[in-house]
């Protein structure tokens, strides 16, 4: 922990001057991040109002007030997401199936949990008071009462699962890639309610909500960004996104859906116009191998995390992360 937080306090934070386009997001700063692992989801605390970082093996926390190192919470394998109730903090460990919990405050782990084979989305589902992970080896979601701290059981999903959404009225959203699905599912009865298919969208990943107009941004491999009524599971829009798409954000202050593309290294940004009309209003020039994303509601910032890469190290298939280069990217507006 003194090595990681040494490296920060010596590592320079860089302001960067950019142009803004229509949507008024550029390029802020740069934040080097010790390690050379790779990373997946994003997730803020936002009563500490502190981003969390899943970095390889642990995760990484910085504090978004000074972009410091605040600390790191270590063994959590392979990990993919976090999420927080209230109270606790919900990581997935993919790398040996469990969901570890941890206090925000001191970010200790105090438990972990059993749930299914490759655990990778993970949300808090506040109308239920469940958490859910999204496994995509077992094709299932396992579902966590948070007063219990045990696992009420399982929901088969009939594909891989990726991002999901909870819409605060106690029905779960989640992605199914494979298949080119949105699934919507009952926590609390741990059914699934329906499926609906996604075309023109194919393999869809990255997944936000606008709750309040009951619409659902599936981000899809083949370069669009399908907007879905989830209240009759009709693909009302298919606007144009980048390749490489891993992350979708909808901030509901602006009315923008974000799409993070990690192929070209660019931000989409669609505007809602009316809830029956969404529209491309920019495409920010992000970095290549920025995929995942995370949008800050207080201060509607865009953070990505990205590095530079060189050829895959075998048996790796995977390009290899340049030691030394990885990097969180701040948007702002």
């Amino acid at each position: 922990m003194n090595r990681i937080c040494t490296f920060l306090t010596a590592a320079l934070v860089l302001p960067i001057a950019s142009l803004a386009g229509p949507s008024g997001y550029h390029l802020a700063r740069t934040v080097p991040l010790p390690g050379n692992e790779g990373w997946d989801d994003l997730a803020i605390d936002r009563t500490s109002h502190q981003l969390f970082i899943t970095h390889g093996t642990h995760v990484l926390v910085i504090s978004l007030a000074d972009f410091s190192v605040a600390g790191d919470i270590p063994d959590t394998p392979r990990v993919h997401g976090v999420a927080f109730s209230p109270a606790l903090g919900f990581i997935s460990d993919g790398g040996d199936n469990t969901v570890s919990i941890f206090d925000p405050k001191t970010l200790k782990v105090s438990k972990r949990i059993p749930v299914g084979t490759g655990p990778d989305a993970i949300v808090y589902d506040p109308a239920t008071k469940k958490v859910l992970t999204f496994n995509g080896g077992s094709k299932d979601a396992t579902v966590i009462d948070v007063a219990s701290l045990t696992v009420d059981g399982t929901v088969p999903l009939g594909g891989k699962p990726e991002f999901a959404a909870p819409d605060g009225r106690g029905t779960v959203f989640v992605n199914i890639e494979d298949t080119s699905e949105i699934v919507s599912l009952d926590p609390v009865k741990m059914v699934v309610l329906k499926r609906w298919p996604l075309a023109p969208c194919e393999e869809p990943s990255g997944l936000a909500i606008d709750v309040a107009h009951r619409r659902l941004f599936s981000g899809c491999h083949n370069t669009m960004m399908a907007v879905v009524d989830a209240q009759t599971g009709k693909v009302l829009a298919t606007p144009p996104i980048g390749p490489g798409v891993d992350g979708n954000r909808y901030d509901p202050a602006t009315r923008l859906a974000f799409s993070s593309n990690g192929g070209d290294g660019t931000l989409t940004v669609v505007r809602e116009v009316t809830p029956a009309k969404f529209e491309v209003i920019d495409t920010v020039q992000t970095q290549k191998g920025a995929r995942t994303m995370v949008l800050d509601p207080q201060t509607h910032n865009v953070y990505l995390v990205t590095a530079d890469f060189g050829p895959p190290a075998p048996p790796a298939t995977r390009p290899s992360i340049v030691p030394g280069t990885v990097r969180l990217l701040v948007y702002e507006k």
